[in-house]
């Protein structure tokens, strides 16, 4: 989701916005019932994990993941119709904002035409799922990652438990698994992402109504009841009392992500489960978890899938649990477990406004993220069509062109001693990743005896590496060779201040260059 999105979803002010007064607001809070008894979920799969905290700690993170350095996600879903970008299933809900003015004037007022209106225009009717994975791969990806449901309660799979799926409405196909079919089939592992845990609270918008003229009081479509297997039962006090909370306290609905997760899980035996936030909902959670690395034991002998969860906002964060997934940003410095940052080239859903980052933001980005231990998920984004944005075309064709030149800098390395050196330092946390780089910063990754230095930018006449100066602390045996990849070997000079290395007028690859160094 995007910074503004988070913000404005934790922001009380909302309430108003959204059409729930103080007095409607202190009449929910007061009429509060008992809170009902917390969902159990079945004991564990046969495996060596458990729900508990401890049994799922004992995991370690499979070494696929900690080469494959880029994934492709594949963000998308029927919130791409409008084109107006992420959450407009919540926002078009809310009166003052865009969504719902795009809305009231493309559709109709949302108590005539809700977002139950827009799943069927979404019918994917120009998707190749072959095709793209070809060009995820050439671009680099080791593994893919499919949208199972985002917030707006829409299955992408055969859904056993939920009618609102895509094999029933929409594009009418198992979108999650025609994803699943051309990953695997170029070797590529497989994953999926879950965003349901939020989708009760966030969705408390679609409950309500205007709080003026001419539709005052009359409430929007999610208010009424033949629709809340879509939009949920009616959102009450754990959301409202606590300002906030992006999950829910319902044990109802707690049961109900379950269910459809370990569907998810059986029917397409991923090897990476995403979830947008930390754990959701205690043991739950866990069982869910337990359930897909139990699977993976069974299918592969030993356990080979990852679980990516958030240090951000609700639910439970444990580190030694999966994978930290940290979104629009990174960690700072080399962290000793794997990581990963999921970030997108443009808004999260098409939207027809949109700013896209650039082939060399997105390659500078890839190179720090590994070289502090982390990987990239990166979102590519789709029309509704299922057809590429032209800046995402741009984008594959820059980045196929570029691993076919330094991928070795990339896939399978590990850090270094030192993650980097130069002016320039990123941020650390989520949404902290307009860092600009110049080709003075320099990242390091390490594979087979080989030493990597990546430059953040297109260096012109030399490069100098401060760390790597004769007598230098990290690595003392002087440096016997220096190439360029895709160009070959380079005159250098290694002294007291720095390894200096002469850099060819014409690179051979744009945004990133790599120097592969070695040493007696």
């Amino acid at each position: 989701m995007s910074e503004l999105s988070k913000r404005t979803f934790l922001a009380t002010p909302l309430l108003a916005a959204a059409g729930l007064g103080a007095a409607r607001l202190a009449q929910a809070q007061a009429c509060e019932r008992p809170a009902p008894a917390a969902y159990k979920p079945p004991p564990a799969s046969a495996g060596p994990f458990s729900a508990a905290t401890d049994s799922l700690r004992s995991s370690v993170v499979p070494t696929w993941f900690r080469d494959a350095k880029l994934g492709i996600w594949s963000h998308w879903g029927p919130q791409a119709v409008p084109g107006q970008g992420d959450w407009y299933a919540r926002f078009m809900y809310v009166p003052g904002h865009p969504h719902y003015d795009h809305h009231v004037k493309t559709y109709g007022h949302p108590s005539e035409v809700g977002y139950k209106d827009i799943i069927p225009r979404w019918k994917a009717e120009r998707f190749e799922p072959e095709a793209l994975m070809d060009r995820y791969v050439a671009a680099g990806a080791k593994y893919f990652v499919s949208m199972g449901v985002h917030h707006d309660n829409f299955d992408l799979w055969n859904s056993k438990h939920h009618r609102w799926n895509a094999t029933k409405l929409g594009p009418m196909r198992d979108v999650v698994g025609d994803w699943a079919r051309a990953a695997r089939k170029r070797g590529l592992r497989f994953g999926v992402s879950e965003h349901l845990g939020a989708s009760h609270n966030w969705w408390w918008t679609s409950h309500q109504c205007d709080q003026f003229w001419p539709k005052l009081g009359v409430a929007y479509d999610g208010a009424k009841p033949e629709n809340f297997d879509l939009y949920h039962e009616p959102h009450d006090t754990p959301y409202l009392n606590r300002g906030g909370d992006w999950y829910t306290t319902n044990p109802k609905f707690h049961e109900i992500w379950y269910r459809r997760i370990v569907d998810l899980i059986d029917s397409h035996q991923p090897d990476l489960l995403y979830s947008d936030g930390g754990i959701p909902f205690g043991e739950v959670g866990r069982a869910a978890i337990a359930h897909l690395f139990n699977t993976s034991v069974r299918r592969n002998g030993e356990m080979q899938a990852v679980y990516n969860h958030k240090a951000l906002g609700s639910g439970d964060f444990i580190r030694e649990i999966g994978v930290q997934d940290v979104e629009r940003g990174v960690l700072e410095g080399i962290n000793p477990l794997p990581w990963q940052t999921d970030t997108s080239n443009g808004d999260w859903f098409f939207s027809e406004h949109d700013r896209y980052k650039t082939p060399a933001q997105v390659l500078t980005m890839l190179a720090d993220i590994v070289s502090k231990n982390g990987n990239l998920l990166l979102n590519v984004v789709q029309r509704a069509d299922g057809s590429l944005a032209p800046e995402s075309d741009r984008l594959l064709t820059e980045m196929a062109a570029w691993m076919k030149v330094n991928a070795e800098a990339i896939h399978g390395t590990r850090p270094w001693k030192v993650y980097g050196e130069g002016p320039t330092q990123a941020a650390s946390g989520a949404f902290q990743e307009d860092t600009a780089y110049t080709a003075q910063d320099i990242r390091f990754t390490t594979r087979g005896g080989a030493l990597y230095a990546l430059t953040l930018g297109e260096p012109k006449g030399s490069v100098k590496i401060a760390l790597l100066h004769r007598g230098n602390a990290h690595e003392p045996r002087p440096v016997r060779r220096v190439e360029l990849l895709g160009a070959g070997p380079l005159r250098f000079r290694q002294d007291a201040q720095a390894l200096e290395v002469d850099m060819p007028e014409r690179l051979p690859s744009r945004h990133v260059s790599a120097l592969r160094v070695t040493f007696d």
